[in-house]
C-alpha cells in the first residue's frame, strides 16, 4: 500500500537579533560608511572607514514568500589609511615666563655681604637688649614705693627751733620720735650712771651721735605706749600705763619695761642745720 507525505507551509515571525550589550542589531546599517568629502575643513582626509569605530559585519537580508529568512554576512576588507584627529583651539599660545636677571643686585665681594650680616645681627641684639632693659625697669618701678611713702621715709627737723633743755615730738613712719636738746648737766648725769644697775646695759656715748642731741622712738618697750617727757623718778620719761621709768638717756630704770627706748637711724645736715630722721 503506497503512503503519501503531506507537506505544509508555515509562516514564521521574523526574529530580531540583539547584541550582547542589549542593543538591537541593525545589519542593514553600515557604520563604516563615511561622507564622500571633507566640507568643513577639519583635515580628516579622504572618505573611508572611521578609525574610532570597530569593524562590524555587513550583509543582506532576504525574506521569501514561503516565510523563511535568509541572511548573508561578509566582513569588509580592513583599511590601512589612519589619520589622527586634531583638537583646535582659539587661544593663542603664550611664551614661557622669563625669569628676571638679579645679577646687578648680587654682591661682587662675599666679605661685603658678611659684614652687612654681622652689622644687622649686632644691631638687632643691641635693640633687643635695650627693649628688655626698659621692660624690666618699668616692671620694677611698679613695685617701688610711691611718692607719699618715700616722703614719709625721711623727716627733717630744723635744730635751731629746739631750745636747750626742751623736747620735740615728730612723726616718722607713723611712730612718734623724741628729740631732746640736752643741757651740759643732763649729759654729765647720763654718763655718770653705772652700767651694773641697768636692765639693758648701754653707755650714753653709744646712744647719741652728738652729746647734746638725743633722738629716740617714743614707744614704750613694754606694750607700745607713749611715755611722757620730763617726768618719772629719773628726770627722763615716764609711761603712766604700767609705770615704766626711763632716765635722761632713754634707758629703762624702773617698771616692767625690759629694754631701753629704741634709737632710729638719723643723721645731721651740717650745711642746713637740720636733723634728718630715716
Amino acid at each position: 500500500m503506497a503512503s503519501y507525505a503531506v507537506r505544509k507551509s508555515i509562516n514564521l515571525a521574523p526574529t530580531v537579533r540583539a547584541l550582547p550589550n542589549g542593543i538591537p542589531s541593525a545589519p542593514r546599517l553600515n557604520l563604516a560608511a563615511r561622507t564622500p568629502s571633507d566640507g568643513h575643513g577639519h583635515g580628516h582626509g579622504a572618505a573611508g572607514p572611521r578609525a574610532d569605530v570597530p569593524t562590524r559585519l555587513t550583509g543582506t537580508f532576504t525574506s521569501p514568500s514561503v516565510g523563511l529568512v535568509s541572511k548573508t554576512f561578509s566582513a569588509p576588507s580592513p583599511t590601512t589609511h589612519l589619520q589622527q584627529r586634531l583638537i583646535h583651539t582659539s587661544v593663542a599660545a603664550k611664551d614661557a615666563p622669563q625669569v628676571p636677571d638679579f645679577t646687578p643686585y648680587t654682591p661682587k665681594d662675599e666679605s661685603t655681604n658678611r659684614a652687612m650680616s654681622y652689622f644687622m645681627v649686632g644691631s638687632l641684639g643691641v635693640l633687643s637688649a635695650s627693649l628688655a632693659q626698659s621692660t624690666i625697669t618699668g616692671f620694677l618701678e611698679t613695685m617701688a614705693a610711691s611718692a607719699d611713702v618715700l616722703a614719709l621715709a625721711k623727716t627733717e627737723v630744723q635744730l635751731a627751733n629746739i631750745p636747750e633743755g626742751k623736747n620735740v615730738i615728730i612723726k616718722w613712719r607713723g611712730k612718734p620720735v623724741f628729740i631732746r636738746h640736752r643741757t651740759p648737766e643732763e649729759i654729765e648725769e647720763a654718763r655718770g650712771v653705772s652700767l651694773k644697775g641697768l636692765r639693758d646695759p648701754q653707755r650714753d656715748e653709744d646712744r647719741v651721735k652728738k652729746p647734746e642731741w638725743l633722738v629716740m622712738l617714743g614707744v614704750c618697750t613694754h606694750l607700745g605706749c607713749v611715755p611722757i617727757g620730763e617726768s618719772g623718778d629719773y628726770g627722763g620719761w615716764f609711761c603712766p600705763c604700767h609705770g615704766s621709768h626711763y632716765d635722761i638717756s632713754g634707758r629703762a630704770r624702773k617698771g616692767p619695761a625690759p629694754l631701753n627706748l629704741e634709737i632710729p637711724p638719723y643723721d645731721f645736715n651740717e650745711a642746713e642745720g637740720k636733723l634728718v630722721v630715716g
